[in-house]
């Protein structure tokens, strides 16, 4: 998990976040912006319940079921918000908009299905997602292949906008920009001066500890270790042993916030009193009932700032909560925004093609020309590479019982 003075949200439910505001119209390269909508009707995922209208799906992918659920789910209902809010707007162009909603259980052969049986779906024109890099990336190859764009809310590793693919976007900031930030609040602002590096082996968070390493060797800070852990297990003895021995004066772990959660209350049980520090993977309210006391401290740079302060954010917020009785994920709103931006290539590429359903590869290059379009949360330019020419790192710590915006890195 990848602006100036843009708000984006803070991914912590604990927090929540969204805004009364919706639906942006127009060009995807005049600097548009979204405007505001105070109701959020469920929009349609069967068949055309108005056989007059033109169907157009925007599919969304992320883990719905499992141990990421929550921000999974999250992202499946900022996307959902911006699809209804903008509905009315598509009706009025003679089309249908629905939102297609896939679960890929974060794992890389079930995104590269769903991707595979999306591309085969000639009304889907975008694709929202993914939550972890290492189903984006694989998946990526398909929509590729496919002209189908996706827009990334949450995706960081540097990979998946190397490769040249001009279906692959994303709004968020990278790992080598998330990385050199956070190993300089790291020494700056916590102190440390000899660090224990550890990852999950995935291409998330290896690719950021990796990172986050070469950050740290350059401003000279000690490394104590380098180890990777499997994902998804229930005990971390062996890492958690080194951290006692070792004591370093921060551990850095490059994955999600599960792992990070049993790490941290393990090796609080044992006695370690050093600082926790990791990225935007460690963004969950479900952290405190994993770590209990233990999230307390523990800090994570992440690409959303805190839109809580902001009275747009706040009425987003407000609405997000009584649309679907929940807090919004810490990805939501970036979800909102990518969705906002897919919508307005759409409806470019739509004006361009005479009004007429587009091709894909023409929605595909309007939403890559996307340049200072104004979402709600941030603004969007994407470069050659499709990478947000705006994004930003933002440093939040754990208190005790929400994250607290720290303010944005660097500064």
């Amino acid at each position: 998990m990848k602006k100036k003075n843009k708000l984006l949200f803070l991914s912590t439910l604990l927090v929540g976040a969204l805004v009364t505001g919706c639906g942006s119209s127009g060009g995807a390269n005049t600097g548009q912006t979204s405007s505001g909508n105070t109701n959020t009707p469920a929009p349609s995922t069967e068949s055309n319940p108005n056989p007059g209208l033109t169907v157009l799906k925007i599919a969304t992918q992320s883990p719905l079921s499992g141990a990421q659920s929550l921000e999974g789910e999250g992202i499946k209902l900022g996307a959902q918000m911006a699809v209804a809010d903008r509905a009315e707007e598509f009706k009025k162009l003679g089309f249908e908009i629905q939102l297609f909603p896939q679960d890929d259980q974060a794992d890389p052969k079930i995104g590269v299905t769903n991707a595979e049986m999306l591309i085969a779906d000639q009304d889907v024109f975008a694709v929202i997602g993914h939550y972890n890099t290492g189903v984006a990336i694989p998946s990526s190859v398909k929509y590729e292949d496919g002209k189908l764009a996706m827009i990334s809310p949450a995706n960081t590793g540097v990979e998946l906008t190397e490769a040249g693919k001009k279906s692959v976007n994303r709004l968020v900031a990278r790992n080598d920009q998330i990385a050199p930030a956070a190993a300089k609040y790291a020494k700056d602002k916590l102190g440390a001066t000899n660090v224990f590096l550890t990852h999950d082996k995935t291409a998330y968070g290896q690719g950021l500890t990796d990172e986050v390493r070469k950050a740290f060797k350059e401003l000279g800070v000690n490394e104590l270790g380098y180890e990777g852990i499997t994902a998804g297990e229930k005990d971390y003895s062996a890492i958690v042993n080194q951290l006692v021995a070792r004591k370093p004066d921060l551990v850095f772990f490059g994955g999600m916030y599960a792992e990070m959660g049993i790490i941290a209350k393990q090796a609080r049980d044992k006695g370690y009193t050093g600082k926790f520090m990791g990225g935007e993977g460690l963004e969950s309210a479900d952290i405190y009932k994993i770590a209990g006391p233990a999230a307390e401290g523990i800090v994570y740079a992440t690409v959303v700032s805190d839109i809580r302060s902001q009275e747009e954010g706040k009425k987003w917020i407000d609405r997000f909560k009584e649309s679907f009785k929940k807090d919004p994920g810490a990805f939501s709103p970036f979800a909102y925004d990518a969705t906002l931006v897919a919508l307005n290539g759409i409806e470019k590429a739509i004006q361009e093609n005479g009004g007429k359903k587009p091709t894909r590869e023409q929605v595909m290059n309007a939403i890559r020309g996307t340049n200072e379009f104004s979402g709600l949360f941030t603004k969007v330019t994407f470069d050659d590479k499709g990478d947000n020419k705006h994004s930003q790192v933002y440093i939040y710590q754990y208190g005790k019982e929400k994250a607290e915006f720290m303010g944005e890195a660097g500064k």
